[in-house]
C-alpha cells in the first residue's frame, strides 16, 4: 500500500469515527427527550400519572448534572475507543430494557442507567471528535457531534413520537435501541485506538483557569435564558401570539430549521474565533428573546423570535466546546464534563425560573427575563479579558513530533494525563 493510500484510508477512518460519534449523539439526544412526545402513551400503558412520566425526563437530567464530572474524572485514563464502545453498548442495552420494561419502576431504572452513560458520553465524545482532525479544525469536528444532538430534537424525537402513535411507545424505544446498537458497532470499528491523553485535543491551546470558570457561568446563563422562555413557548404562542393549536407544530418546525442553519453557520466560523462565536450566540439569544417580548403578539414577530432561538442554540453549544478546548486549565475531557453540567443546569434552572414567573407575571415575562440573563452573558464575554486575565495557567508544552502526546500543567479540573 502506497503512502497516499495509507493517508486516504486514515482520513476515511477518522471521518467515519466522527460520523459514528455524531450518530451516537443523535441517539442520546433522542433518548433524553423521547418520553415527552410519548407521555400519554406511556402513562396509559403503565397506569401512571403524567407527572410520573415527566420524572423520566427530569430525573434523567438531574443524573447527568450530578454525575458528569465525577464519572469523567474516574475514567480519564481509560482508552477512548473501548470506553466509548462500552458507553454505547450500555446505552443500547438500557434502551432495549426500556422497550421491554414490565412496569414504571423498571422503566425508570433503565432511564437512570442510560443517563449515567450520557453523562460520560458527551464530554468524552466531543474531545475525541476534536482529536480526529487537524488542530486548526478541531472546533468544527466537535460541532459535528453537537449536530447529531441537534438533529435529535429536529428529527429523532418527532420520528419517535410518530412511531409511538402508530405502533406503541415500546416500538419507539426498540427502534432507537436498534440504531444505538449500530452506532456502538461503528464506534468500535471506526474510532482509532491508542492511550488517552495523547494528541492535540488532550490539553487546551491556551489554558486559563479564570477564563474557563467564566465560560461555565456564561453557558449556564445563556442556556438558562433560552429555557426560561422556550420551556413555555407553546403557551406563549397560544396566549400572547394568539395562534391556533394547529399552527404550533409548523412554528416549532421553523425553530428546527433555524437549528439546522445554526449548525452549519457555527461549523463554518467556529475555528475563526470561538470567543466571538460564543458572544455572538449569546447576543443573538438576547435579541431573539427581546423580539418575542416586544413583537411576540404579532405572528411574524413570534416566528422570527423562534427561528432566532433555533439559530442561537447550536452556535452556543459549538462556541462553548471550542472555548473549552482553548481555555481548559486541565484535562479537556473533565473540562467538557463541567461545561455539560453547566448546560444542563441552565436547562433545569431556566425551566424553573420560567415556572416561577409564569403564574405571577404571565408567560410574556419569561421572554424578558431570559433576555436579561442572555444580556448578562454578553457582558461577561465582552469583559472576559479584564475578568479572566490574571488567572491564566501556564501554556502546555507541545511536542507532538517527538513524543506523540502532550504534557500539560493541570489546573482546577484534575491531575495530569499524559
Amino acid at each position: 500500500m502506497s503512502e497516499l493510500e495509507r493517508r486516504l484510508k486514515a482520513t476515511r477512518r477518522r471521518a467515519g469515527g466522527t460520523a459514528a460519534l455524531a450518530v451516537g449523539a443523535f441517539c442520546f439526544g433522542t433518548a433524553e427527550a423521547l418520553p415527552i412526545g410519548l407521555l400519554p402513551f406511556i402513562s396509559a400503558d403503565l397506569g401512571t400519572s403524567a407527572s410520573a412520566v415527566g420524572l423520566l425526563v427530569t430525573g434523567y437530567g438531574i443524573v447527568v448534572v450530578l454525575v458528569s464530572v465525577p464519572i469523567t474524572k474516574v475514567t480519564v485514563r481509560v482508552p477512548r475507543r473501548p470506553l466509548l464502545t462500552l458507553v454505547m453498548a450500555v446505552f443500547a442495552l438500557m434502551t432495549w430494557a426500556a422497550a421491554l420494561a414490565p412496569g414504571y419502576g423498571a422503566l425508570l431504572a433503565a432511564r437512570l442507567v442510560t443517563a449515567l452513560a450520557q453523562a460520560l458520553f458527551w464530554p468524552v465524545a466531543v474531545v475525541a471528535a476534536a482529536g480526529l482532525t487537524a488542530p486548526e479544525r478541531r472546533g468544527r469536528a466537535a460541532s459535528y457531534v453537537f449536530a447529531g444532538g441537534s438533529l435529535a430534537i429536529v428529527a429523532g424525537v418527532p420520528a419517535g413520537t410518530w412511531l409511538g402513535e402508530a405502533m406503541g411507545w415500546r416500538a419507539s424505544f426498540a427502534a432507537l435501541g436498534a440504531v444505538t446498537t449500530a452506532a456502538a458497532v461503528a464506534v468500535a470499528v471506526l474510532l482509532p485506538g491508542g492511550p488517552p491523553g495523547r494528541g492535540h485535543a488532550a490539553a487546551a491551546t491556551n489554558p486559563d483557569a479564570r477564563g474557563f470558570r467564566l465560560l461555565i457561568v456564561v453557558v449556564a446563563l445563556t442556556v438558562g435564558a433560552c429555557f426560561t422562555a422556550y420551556t413555555y413557548i407553546t403557551e406563549f404562542l397560544l396566549d400572547v401570539t394568539g395562534l391556533k393549536e394547529t399552527w404550533i407544530s409548523p412554528v416549532l418546525l421553523v425553530n428546527g430549521a433555524g437549528d439546522i442553519a445554526g449548525i452549519g453557520l457555527a461549523a463554518a466560523v467556529v475555528d475563526r474565533g470561538a470567543r466571538r462565536l460564543l458572544g455572538g450566540a449569546a447576543a443573538l439569544m438576547a435579541a431573539a428573546l427581546l423580539v418575542l417580548f416586544g413583537l411576540g403578539a404579532l405572528p411574524v414577530g413570534a416566528v422570527a423570535g423562534v427561528m432566532m432561538l433555533g439559530l442561537a442554540m447550536p452556535a452556543l453549544a459549538t462556541g462553548m466546546q471550542a472555548r473549552v478546548l482553548e481555555t481548559a486549565p486541565g484535562n479537556t475531557d473533565v473540562a467538557s464534563a463541567w461545561a455539560s453540567a453547566a448546560f444542563n443546569v441552565g436547562i433545569a434552572g431556566g425551566a424553573l425560573a420560567g415556572g416561577l414567573l409564569l403564574p405571577v407575571y404571565g408567560v410574556r415575562a419569561t421572554a424578558l427575563a431570559g433576555a436579561f440573563a442572555a444580556g448578562a452573558a454578553v457582558v461577561l464575554v465582552c469583559a472576559e479579558r479584564v475578568l479572566a486575565g490574571p488567572g491564566r495557567a501556564r501554556r502546555p508544552v507541545v511536542d507532538l513530533a517527538a513524543r506523540g502526546g502532550i504534557t500539560a500543567e493541570m489546573g482546577m479540573c484534575g491531575g495530569q494525563d499524559h
